[in-house]
């Protein structure tokens, strides 16, 4: 009986009601686009890192990693790869050679470090060959080879097919110098790599350096995230004496992102229920103050304080109850939407580039986040109808009935 009576109420305002209702779907529909926006942005940058710069897991001489010298090497490296190739859960595998070196052409010089990879293997972890735009991808039976990022091109005026000289380090200490050609430009979603990366072989880069099979770095690329901690558990046990780490361990602010973006979430929630309590509280309260004559008189002829509190209460709750799976609803269909065909922020695409973002945002989300928010609608609706339930209780009947 109650129940019914409180559903009865909630359309005796429908406009009131429909409002309070629209708001609701509203908050709920705005909360979760925001936030699936902005994991489909960290998710962005987290996805260019791994791919463009650290991969999943990477394995290096412990010396190495405290001064980047060229002399701690990774001995065998060929096999190497082919043992991690082999790991389960790893999707691809590839061996590099690593220097810091000084890049010199007729407009000046600057620093770059140099990855001297075998393409096949790079282009399976990284897909470096799908962002050469200009020229092409290492080819077989031509020496020396390059590959520059385009905006380091274009800052130091180097074309196709230019000849550039690369100074370095070889192994035994010695400064070297080597002339390559270039074969094709590349770009990615990470300006700062395009600047400060370039590619070669490890075939010709090694010839150079002064050894034969060896590398500097391993990296993997995983068939699926979930398998990060149990991949690294087997390589640490397999490689006792290599320098085992994950994405995580190697570059922290990623994992940093991602907490963040679960306190964003909590923040953004409790802000917009406030919004929702002050709504509801405003709505329940204005219908128990015009509703004060018939409240005296349900209270007059019998009706207890308990359900006059529980009825108010229902009322609220009924509201939550058609504006959340509406709200979710719509939520879902337009981070459904927009995870197939994404957001274009070409107008702002440089902008992104400086910090490793794709300009084409798309919308992702934690499924828990629905649930979560469900929860949240229904105890806001709680809260909200707590105070005008009270002061529905606190009339007295006979002032009330006689209330014009």
């Amino acid at each position: 009986m109650i129940l019914k009576i409180a559903w009865r109420n909630i359309w005796r305002s429908r406009t009131r009601s429909l409002v309070v209702i629209g708001a609701i779907i509203v908050g709920i529909w705005a909360e979760i686009f925001l936030m699936s926006f902005s994991e489909g942005m960290v998710k962005s940058y987290i996805d260019n890192a791994i791919q463009s710069e650290i991969s999943h897991i990477q394995l290096h001489q412990p010396d190495f990693l405290k001064d980047k010298e060229v002399k701690y090497v990774i001995d065998d490296a060929s096999s190497l790869q082919q043992a991690l190739q082999s790991t389960a859960h790893v999707k691809a595998a590839t061996v590099r050679s690593l220097s810091n070196a000084m890049i010199a052409s007729a407009k000046g010089a600057r620093g770059v470090q140099i990855k001297a990879v075998d393409p096949a293997n790079e282009s399976a972890v990284t897909r470096i060959d799908t962002k050469v735009v200009e020229g092409e991808y290492f080819s077989e039976g031509k020496k020396n080879q390059i590959l520059l990022g385009r905006s380091l091109a274009e800052k130091m005026n180097i074309k196709i097919r230019s000849k550039i000289v690369l100074t370095f380090t070889n192994l035994n200490g010695d400064i070297t110098a080597a002339a390559f050609r270039v074969v094709g430009l590349y770009e990615t979603d990470n300006t700062m790599v395009d600047d400060a990366v370039v590619y070669t072989t490890r075939q010709d880069f090694n010839k150079v350096l002064g050894g034969g099979d060896i590398a500097h770095e391993a990296a993997l690329f995983l068939e699926d995230p979930e398998y990060l901690d149990t991949v690294f558990s087997v390589l640490q046990a397999q490689f006792p004496n290599l320098k085992v780490e994950t994405y995580k361990q190697i570059s922290p602010e990623i994992a940093l992102f991602d907490s963040q973006m679960q306190l964003s979430t909590t923040i953004f929630t409790v802000i917009l229920m406030l919004a929702l309590v002050f709504g509801i509280i405003n709505t329940m309260l204005m219908a128990v103050l015009e509703r004060i004559k018939e409240l005296g008189m349900l209270m007059a002829v019998g009706m207890n304080k308990a359900r006059v509190f529980f009825m108010i209460m229902f009322e609220t709750i009924m509201l939550g109850l058609v504006a959340g799976p509406i709200g979710l609803g719509l939520a879902y269909l337009t981070v459904l939407y927009f995870n197939h065909t994404g957001i274009d922020l070409g107008n702002w695409s440089e902008a992104m580039r400086q910090f490793g973002m794709s300009r084409v945002v798309y919308t992702t989300i934690r499924p828990s986040m629905f649930t979560e928010l469900a929860i949240a609608v229904i105890l806001t609706a709680l809260i909200g109808s707590i105070y005008p339930a009270l002061k529905a209780i606190r009339l007295r009947p006979v002032e009330a009935i006689r209330r014009i």
